[in-house]
């Protein structure tokens, strides 16, 4: 299994608000959509209520939760991270897509990092990605955008490899 860690964070590490996005970015969006389609998604319950559609499509949807019982339509429900790897086949991409605690947990494992490197700081925030030691950390590739009529900071999509040995 490859364990990817797919997140936007801005300049203060800030990635939700009230259960929202910090900031909107429709390319951010797209990125995500193209590098998670037709693979599995890992995420906490909290992260799959935000959804606004519910399970995403062409994606195999597994939810992280305490609660008993809990099932959603296009999900797969598991108790614990340890648990919910188990559960991915030794081929499989696995993108953990949030919230918070899900990141804590997974950023130990992780294979790879996706992120969006938002650059502005929002006004609120009450969700943060993990601090990460950069010196685990190889970066693959940086591409950098500028703001636009629909995105309206600027931001880098940034791909990194775990160093190995």
């Amino acid at each position: 299994m490859t364990l990817h860690i797919i997140c936007a964070l801005a300049a203060n590490r800030a990635i939700g608000n009230k259960g929202q996005l910090v900031y909107y970015l429709p390319a951010d969006l797209r990125h995500f959509k193209a590098l998670t389609t037709g693979h599995t998604v890992l995420m906490g319950r909290k992260t799959f209520e935000s959804l606004p559609k519910g399970a995403l499509p062409n994606r195999r949807n597994v939810v992280i939760t305490r609660q008993e019982g809990y099932t959603q339509p296009g999900i797969e429900v598991f108790h614990t991270f340890e648990e919910a790897l188990k559960a991915c086949a030794a081929d499989e991409h696995v993108y953990v897509i949030g919230g918070e605690s899900v990141y804590a947990a997974a950023l130990p494992l992780a294979d790879a990092l996706s992120l969006t490197h938002i650059e502005a700081t929002p006004e609120e925030a009450d969700t943060f990605f993990p601090e990460t030691d950069g010196s685990l950390w190889e970066t693959v590739s940086t591409e950098h955008h500028e703001p636009d009529e629909r995105n309206t900071v600027p931001y880098n999509f940034t791909e990194y490899r775990r160093k190995r040995g």
